[in-house]
């Protein structure tokens, strides 16, 4: 189903602002950690222009996929490569868990205090910017290339199991899309909507939702 003109207006800047501070979270990460390549190509900002890739960001609007261009690191800059690597590739999510528990607060403050409507932009902007940031969080943990997940999970494996997965990186994308469609046939979104209803229905200290 495609969503409404509401829905859109509010996913818009959401997506926009998740994938941007996504992107400069690995490029900060990656500085501190002794590679400036992302600082070099232009990609140490938060200007969305630099980060998103057109049709990664169509996707997400319409589908439940989508993406951002990849921050370039260069991993022999690292004052200690395995551990650094870690570091970066899991700033992204971890930005974005972050911003979600920063719009489930701004949620409640807007319920409690501002008295927003249920029915309002505000309402539906916070609400997506609390699910959103936790289906990209998450998607990106998992150990799939090119995903977040597998370059932490490489790097803690010891080096014979680590060269092994690479094996699969070629078979990345191939996964990454089969788990989409197992995702709209089994309701796999539709639990992760439920789910974050429930957590700020637990923010919130009452049913602000119906499950």
């Amino acid at each position: 189903m495609l969503p409404t003109s509401q829905e859109l207006f509010t996913r818009i800047p959401v997506i926009l602002i998740a994938l941007t501070v996504h992107e400069f979270s690995h490029a900060y990460a990656a500085f501190r950690c002794g590679d400036d390549t992302a600082k070099r190509m232009g990609r140490l900002t938060l200007n969305p222009l630099a980060h998103l890739d057109p049709l990664g960001t169509i996707c997400l609007l319409f589908a439940p996929i989508g993406w951002a261009k990849p921050v370039p690191i260069n991993p022999y800059y690292f004052r200690n490569p395995r551990r650094d690597e870690i570091i970066v590739s899991a700033a992204g999510p971890a930005s974005n868990f972050a911003m979600a528990v920063i719009a489930a607060v701004m949620f409640k403050v807007s319920w409690d205090i501002l008295h927003v409507n249920g029915n309002s932009l505000l309402f539906l902007f916070l609400f997506y910017a609390v699910l959103i940031n936790i289906v990209l969080g998450l998607f990106n943990l998992l150990p799939i290339f090119p995903l977040d997940g597998s370059h932490i999970l490489k790097n803690i494996l010891p080096w014979h199991m680590a060269e092994k997965m690479e094996q699969f990186r070629q078979y990345g994308m191939f996964i990454i899309i089969g788990i989409v469609i197992l995702g709209n046939v089994t309701g796999l979104f539709r639990y992760l909507i439920i789910a974050t209803k429930l957590l700020l229905n637990l923010v919130m200290g009452r049913n602000i939702f119906q499950i």
